[in-house]
């Protein structure tokens, strides 16, 4: 995926995704913080405009694009950047992860990694804030906070790798 930034002098931004199809999605960012949303089948087609944002509305429907509510699609990896190096990353547990069955305590993953566990996600409920005597189970998500370092050691960790 291609993302092309220009500066709309007086405007704002804006910023075209090459789709996979060779269209092109164009957002234009204004300073007001607005948002206009386009579609071009190619480069040297006319935009068609699709809808419109308030700054506010904007935020939040990105929020959800970015996954901050809802993760629809397990993989081994899913990670939210927050300030800095700071990440959310959610890790899957399997039968043979060398941490399942066991106490976080018990495992000593954080102590080793310097990530934290901060939530639990088991058989669609969630354990939020969990205790050092909380047992890890096979098909638990597991919840981490750490800098991008400490998240992929903990993910090495867990799986064995």
């Amino acid at each position: 995926m291609t993302v092309y930034e220009s500066d709309l002098p007086g405007v704002g931004k804006k910023h075209e995704i090459e789709l996979d199809d060779g269209s092109r999605l164009v957002v234009v960012t204004h300073n007001t913080g607005k948002r206009e949303v386009f579609r071009r089948e190619d480069p040297d087609a006319d935009s068609e405009k699709l809808f419109e944002l308030p700054d506010s509305m904007a935020r939040q429907v990105g929020t959800i694009l970015e996954g901050a509510y809802f993760q629809p699609v397990r993989t081994d990896l899913m990670e939210t950047v927050l300030e800095g190096d700071t990440v959310l990353e959610w890790v899957g547990i399997d039968d043979d992860d060398p941490i399942a069955g066991k106490t976080l305590a018990e495992s000593g993953v954080r102590q080793r990694t310097g990530a934290t566990v901060i939530a639990i996600q088991r058989s669609g409920e969630a354990i939020t804030n969990p205790g050092a005597d909380t047992r890890v189970e096979p098909g638990d998500t597991l919840i981490v906070i750490g800098s991008r370092e400490q998240c992929q050691d903990f993910e090495s960790e867990v799986s064995g790798d």
